[in-house]
């Protein structure tokens, strides 16, 4: 069985090594970038399973980016990686067409279980955003 394809958008290189190395036996990783633009460029030319990003990033933030993809027809999962715990943030990303919103905070315990819960169909949301 193939693993599953995750790509990983953010502006923080820190991040992007700590999510690689909690993903990397389980997951494939198929691709990082650290802005907005270059997160859709990638998820439209590599199609990865799952497209973990951030919200706050250059050129496009997060969430104008999933718009761009959903408005492209474009079919990736999307879980939300940020710092951001406000309901407003979480309902924007849902909005967008996210099926996941972890909060860093939350990355070592959430990550997982919301890539395949988004891969199942199914919303999930850090335990820590109090609604």
């Amino acid at each position: 069985m193939s693993k599953i394809r995750v790509m990983l958008a953010d502006d923080h290189q820190a991040i992007l090594q700590r999510v690689c190395g909690l993903l990397g036996d389980e997951f494939e990783i198929v691709g990082t970038t650290n802005n907005g633009r270059d997160a859709v460029v990638g998820a439209l030319r590599l199609n990865p399973d799952v497209l973990i990003i951030d919200i706050s990033m250059p050129i496009l933030n997060g969430l104008q980016a999933v718009l761009q993809l959903r408005t492209a027809k474009q079919q990736t999962k999307v879980v939300f990686l940020t710092i951001h715990k406000a309901q407003d943030f979480v309902n924007a990303a849902l909005s967008a067409g996210a099926s996941g919103y972890v909060t860093k905070a939350d990355v070592a315990t959430d990550l997982v279980p919301a890539i395949h819960e988004a891969l199942a169909g199914r919303v999930f949301v850090s335990s820590s955003i109090t609604t």
